[in-house]
């Protein structure tokens, strides 16, 4: 009997799950969370040995009105401890900060004065620029930064290469495959994780994958990641998510 293992089957250590059920879950409903909710999907993660939690945005106040939105679009800090305490698990924690709508050199605060772990950037292809200054600052901060690609199935190839070429040099440790609006089939998916693979040979970085689920494609489409070598997995509680939700945590 041959000791070689199926790549489908075989648990490699280097992955880790994000969960992003308030952060993305959210967008349904302007993160209108009640205070036991978000601290029930804590510690369900906590309990079931998830690699992170995203708590929610680091949205800019002059853009998005505390009267409309609720806490976790902004995720002050006291608001996270509120949730956390010092959050003394093995769970990390991460917050999103898009670009153009976060005030990150003010809102973002120093690791040391903060709970989180991972600050996860994202942006759309034209916002780079913008991004790349926003991953160096968290950097600098002390935090573990990500990048999400937004919407790559409307993207140019041109596009495309020049944003990944610019992100490979950045300290970001992980870039993500971002199926927007659950749009991508499974060919487009191996041909992006292949291309993102490309560009960050050599440098140390991780690529991840969140899918979308508006063909029913999430949860295949990130199995078909994993299996090409994608390491970092967002998912959420029940497939909470903008629009047809998410890759669901429990299918994985």
């Amino acid at each position: 009997m041959s000791e070689t293992k199926a790549p489908w089957v075989t648990y490699r250590p280097e992955l880790q799950v994000l969960d992003c059920t308030i952060r993305d879950g959210g967008l349904m409903n302007n993160h209108q969370f009640e205070t036991d909710f978000v601290k029930a999907v804590y510690q369900t993660c906590v309990d079931a040995g998830i690699d992170a939690m995203e708590i929610g945005y680091k949205g800019d106040k002059k853009i998005f009105d505390t009267k409309e939105f609720g806490a976790f679009k902004f995720s002050d800090e006291e608001e996270i401890r509120k949730i956390v305490g010092d959050n003394d698990t093995n769970l990390k924690l991460a917050v999103m900060a898009d670009a153009e709508k976060c005030d990150y050199k003010k809102d973002i605060l120093p690791k040391s004065d903060s709970v989180l772990d991972i600050i996860r950037v994202a942006t759309y292809l034209h916002q780079i620029p913008t991004a790349v200054d926003m991953i160096h600052d968290a950097h600098e901060k002390g935090y573990e930064v990500y990048c999400n690609l937004m919407a790559v199935s409307t993207a140019s190839e041109p596009e495309l290469d020049q944003a990944l070429e610019v992100v490979a040099q950045t300290p970001a440790s992980t870039v993500v495959v971002v199926d927007s609006y659950g749009a991508l089939y499974r060919e487009q998916i191996d041909y992006l994780v292949k291309k993102y693979q490309g560009f960050v040979e050599g440098t140390g970085k991780d690529i991840g994958i969140h899918a979308h689920n508006n063909q029913q494609l999430a949860f295949a489409n990130t199995i078909e990641a994993i299996i090409l070598g994608c390491n970092r997995i967002d998912a959420t509680m029940m497939g909470l998510g903008r629009g047809a939700g998410n890759c669901p945590m429990e299918l994985l």
